[in-house]
């Protein structure tokens, strides 16, 4: 059953925004020059102080730092920092030998793909960056 709390807590997508931002190294000089000419610094700011974040922006950002937009929307840092103090740091090891994780790719595989991937778009910011400066 589900906690009526839990149910009713806002999930604060501005927030959410700025940690994956933060994730992935983007500055919000950067995200403003990918999110276009009508878009600055203070702008972004201003982004991810909001609650709700428009759906068509919303969506646009979530394509720019290449992560679902359901993440943005849904990510509860919360709620995940509670399921890993609970299944991962109780010094009960039934836990954990309940969930019995067996997973069918290589955990540490994927670490590398994704840390490639982040290196991958941060030399494509530094390139477009780079690109930028020589305009101007």
């Amino acid at each position: 059953m589900i906690d009526t709390a839990m149910q009713n807590k806002k999930i604060h997508q501005g927030r959410n925004i700025k940690r994956f931002r933060e994730i992935l190294g983007i500055k919000q000089e950067a995200l403003a020059f990918e999110l276009g000419d009508d878009w600055n610094q203070k702008k972004v700011s201003l982004l991810e102080q909001k609650e709700i974040v428009e759906s068509d922006v919303l969506a646009q950002v979530a394509q720019i730092l290449k992560v679902p937009a359901e993440a943005i929307e849904n990510f509860d840092e919360e709620q995940a920092v509670n399921i890993i103090s609970n299944t991962f740091t109780s010094n009960d090891t039934s836990t954990l030998n309940a969930i019995n994780v067996q997973p069918t790719f290589n955990p540490l595989d994927k670490m590398v793909e994704l840390y490639e991937r982040m290196l991958k778009q941060q030399q494509e910011m530094i390139d477009k960056l780079e690109k930028l400066i020589q305009n101007k």
